[in-house]
């Protein structure tokens, strides 16, 4: 979809036209009692690794070492998981006005250039 067309079907404020800037403003307003508190950053470090937890041992139950954990089982898949941590990556970044977009960008490059160039 076109960059315009984009723009038309979820106007968004322009400081937040990013890949990420819809999904931004809907957290503003999840988030609106909470984004103002000083402890709410040290939350969201927390959430983060809870969620990098679930999902880990939701996907040993499903495909590691780990098959005959039920509990993992009835609980969410580890593609839910996933879910949960890129919510929890941009809830942290747009609390720390982190421009994801650039940041991704940059990390691409990195991982381009070091397929490219290998350290020896």
């Amino acid at each position: 979809m076109n960059i315009n067309k984009e723009r038309q079907k979820f106007p968004v404020k322009k400081r937040r036209f990013s890949p990420f800037g819809r999904y931004f403003s809907y957290l503003d307003e999840i988030d609106e009692e909470l984004k103002g508190s000083k402890e709410f950053g040290s939350f969201l470090i927390l959430s983060l690794v809870e969620e990098i937890g679930e999902m880990a041992r939701a996907y040993l139950a499903k495909h590691g070492r780990k098959p005959t954990n039920i509990a993992s089982q009835k609980d969410e898949t580890y593609e839910q998981e996933l879910g949960d941590i890129i919510l929890a990556i941009m809830r942290f970044a747009r609390i720390k006005n982190i421009d994801l977009h650039k940041r991704i960008m940059y990390s691409l490059r990195k991982i381009r250039k070091r397929r490219s160039s290998p350290k020896i």
